[in-house]
């Protein structure tokens, strides 16, 4: 008998994506698969439209609005599969995905092994998403895929993974508390409980950016601003328990300096923190550089106003390049069903 594949699908006002990625999701090879939609109190047709494609294998819910990771949370709960598929509403995975991916694990899988996948960047031409390996992207035990990720600043996508069950009941639920880098927690926890990660490169992931309006930009937010540093305090923590050696607490303080980006200068008490941290690991951190692009702001403003150029021009080029992008996606006129569920 074939595993039962749970595909899991958080949606929020996404009615202008959410058809692709509903079909992509029924067009898996892999037959044993169910697919559950929980629709977390959108105020558009997010939820009429997933309700076009309610069948036996295709269940749709809906609840009050509580965040992505209650959302899935919830889906979680309803779900029978013996291993998991988390797919974002505005997301697509190859016909083949989790065909692939389950193949790899073999007749007799062992389920404390996570499964990853190469994923790419689109924003509305998805037949020309950009896949670039990253140092994640081969078979890794937990502690060298969590060092490669601090050390070079890298992450997989969300559906980038299969998780068994037996993982992700030993990982416990996605953290609420965080409104950012929730998934980049989460997925710390499955790999503590791993054995191991194994990377099949077929097993394509089409992530669709969406620049300032992704749930993952943190801009001016202080909410999401101490969601992140509690993240990155919770990933040092996970490593460490699992190594503590100063290959780690050097990667841990990369990490750290990566990241204080974000927090400088606005955040002073996030800073200390993070200097604290970094002191504790035996390391030091340093102010940010500015790029030749806002150095000459903080010269003649001061560098909070470069942060907030920093902030603000991203904005403005991300509307430019998406409206760009839906231009040409309209002129090609490709059909989704054709080029995509059908390659």
């Amino acid at each position: 008998m074939r595993a039962l594949v749970s595909i899991l699908i958080p949606a929020y006002n996404a009615e202008e994506w959410i058809s692709d990625t509903l079909r992509c999701a029924i067009a898996q090879t892999w037959e044993a698969k169910e697919i559950i939609v929980v629709d977390d109190g959108s105020t558009d047709r997010t939820l009429a439209i997933a309700r076009q494609f309610e069948s036996d294998q295709f269940r749709v819910v809906t609840q009050k609005n509580q965040g992505a990771a209650a959302t899935r949370n919830q889906a979680f709960s309803l779900c029978r599969g013996d291993y998991i598929q988390y797919l974002d509403a505005d997301d697509l995975i190859g016909p083949d995905k989790i065909a692939r991916q389950m193949e790899a694990l073999g007749a007799s899988p062992d389920e404390r092994t996570l499964v990853s996948g190469p994923w790419g960047k689109f924003m509305y031409r998805y037949y020309r998403t950009n896949f670039v390996p990253s140092p994640l992207w081969c078979d890794l035990s937990p502690v060298d895929w969590l060092l490669r990720k601090m050390q070079f600043n890298t992450y997989m996508q969300t559906a980038s993974w299969l998780v068994s069950r037996q993982l992700a009941e030993a990982a416990g639920p996605w953290n609420t508390a965080l409104l950012g880098d929730d998934d980049g927690e989460y997925f710390c926890r499955v790999l503590l409980a791993s054995n191991g990660v194994r990377f099949v490169p077929e097993a394509k992931v089409y992530y669709r950016t969406s620049g300032t309006s992704s749930l993952s930009y943190i801009g001016h937010s202080d909410k999401k601003m101490v969601a992140q540093w509690r993240s990155m305090e919770l990933h040092i923590r996970y490593i460490r328990s699992l190594e503590d050696s100063q290959r780690v607490r050097d990667a841990c303080v990369t990490y750290l300096q990566n990241w204080l980006f974000f927090f400088y200068p606005h955040r002073p008490d996030l800073v200390q923190q993070a200097e604290a941290m970094a002191a504790s690991l035996g390391g030091k951190l340093h102010a940010p550089a500015l790029s030749w692009k806002y150095s000459w702001i903080a010269a003649l403003f001061g560098r909070e106003q470069a942060r907030r150029a920093q902030v603000i021009l991203p904005r403005l080029k991300w509307s430019l390049v998406r409206r760009l992008e839906k231009t040409l996606f309209q002129i090609e006129g490709r059909k989704f069903e054709e080029s995509f569920l059908r390659a």
